[in-house]
């Protein structure tokens, strides 16, 4: 398959055979078209990915978490194959509002929102901003507070420099249009896809307009407000952390859960940032088990423990 560096993902030849295409439609909706990805039926359930990645982190969980609810995946603003917000509008907030377009255009209201990375502050904006808020909040390896070390703080600002010239999006395209750079990057996560896990992703690194919208949202992201609204969060959040996680050390959950009293951290053994790609069967278990009831443990084979 050939994708064009320069231009978006097109979806008849780079969605050709896309995880889940079948549940596949686009919404328009505030001048943006979303990638939106619907299955099942029942209480709704919300997936938001994290940076860089798209519907596709959820191809082995979208349909078994839809035998028992409807169950509703989108593509971000600039990832995958929905449009980018214009100059300025990729922040949290500006996300956050985009996305709750988007729901209300569908009508719909969320039992529960799973955010994955930075997905789950999203996810939580979302909770915060809602008239309705949903029942539950899941943090897969979530990201919602600012880091405490000094260099994480200025990715951010590197990314500010990075995106405002067009060049630099084309050589991190370029990088990642290398299979064997972007199995270091996920293996940088302290995670191991199989060959099509590899080869999604590099459908996304290796197109310059999903890179650029990437480090747009990197440069606009400012997760201060977000933790001092937290204190007023009044749906349940449940914060998953996987041991092997390189990217976001299990000890942010801990740090979220001495911030937002009542959180409840459930570790998950071995498994590295995309948890839920690596081990799908056991994360449908852990999800439906917490969707059920937030104080279940599975027993699924992700080995699950609830704090």
């Amino acid at each position: 398959m050939t994708t064009r560096p320069g231009s978006r993902l097109d979806w008849n030849r780079d969605g050709a055979d896309w995880p889940n295409r079948e549940h596949s439609a686009f919404v328009e909706v505030g001048g943006l078209r979303w990638h939106v990805q619907r299955a099942g039926a029942g209480p709704a359930v919300l997936l938001i990915h994290g940076t860089g990645a798209a519907t596709h982190t959820w191809r082995d969980l979208l349909l078994p978490l839809a035998r028992h609810r409807a169950v509703i995946a989108v593509d971000l603003p600039g990832h995958g194959f929905t449009t980018p917000l214009p100059a300025g509008g990729m922040t949290l907030p500006g996300m956050s509002r985009a996305l709750g377009r988007l729901l209300a255009q569908l009508s719909i209201t969320p039992e529960a929102v799973v955010g994955h990375s930075a997905g789950a502050a999203i996810a939580a904006r979302l909770c915060l901003d809602a008239a309705v808020p949903p029942r539950r909040l899941i943090s897969l390896n979530g990201v919602l507070l600012p880091p405490e070390l000094m260099p994480l703080r200025a990715m951010s600002v590197v990314a500010r420099l990075l995106s405002v010239t067009s060049l630099v999006p084309r050589l991190f395209a370029w990088q990642g249009a290398d299979p064997a750079a972007v199995r270091r990057l996920v293996a940088g996560t302290g995670s191991a896809l199989d060959a099509r896990g590899y080869e999604l992703y590099l459908r996304l690194t290796r197109n310059t307009a999903h890179v650029t919208s990437v480090l747009d949202m990197l440069a606009g992201w400012d997760l201060a407000p977000l933790e001092r609204d937290l204190a007023r969060l009044r749906v349940p959040l449940i914060a998953v952390a996987s041991a092997g996680d390189r990217a976001v050390p299990p000890a942010e959950a801990e740090r979220l859960a001495a911030r937002v009293p009542g959180t409840r951290v459930v570790r998950v053994p071995r498994l590295g940032h995309l948890a839920h790609e690596e081990d799908p069967a056991g994360f449908v278990t852990l999800l439906e088990s917490l969707l059920e009831d937030p104080a279940g443990v599975p027993g699924g084979n992700t080995g699950a423990q609830v704090g």
